[in-house]
């Protein structure tokens, strides 16, 4: 799986590599549906604190396309979490619609009784 890294902040440069591997840890199990995931970070209002950092996450699935996933916090580790959370959810909620086993539907019989 190839995972990109974006950000245009000097403080995200430290926990590039610790963000690379944790999206690579989170996504380990969905990495046969999952052969692209890009991260991205922005402080929305600079360095005057508060809840301002924004994590984007983007994945390109196979057969749903592109699934993307926002979350903001106050600290880079909680919204990228937080994406991570939501993002699994909706990517394993997407493969079980997609594999959904057919049930209720009974086969006509071929006989029929007199």
């Amino acid at each position: 799986m190839q995972v990109i890294f974006e950000s245009r902040h000097a403080s995200t440069g430290a926990s590039r590599d610790e963000a690379l591997q944790r999206v690579r840890f989170v996504l380990r199990r969905l990495g046969a549906v999952v052969p692209r995931a890009k991260v991205m970070f922005t402080d929305i209002n600079g360095p005057r604190g508060g809840v301002d950092k924004h994590c984007l996450l983007e994945v390109k699935t196979e057969k749903s396309g592109v699934l993307v996933i926002s979350s903001l916090a106050s600290d880079w580790r909680s919204a990228l979490d937080e994406g991570l959370e939501r993002l699994v959810r909706a990517l394993t909620r997407i493969l079980q619609r997609q594999h959904k086993p057919m049930r209720g539907r009974l086969l006509k019989p071929e006989t029929e009784l007199l």
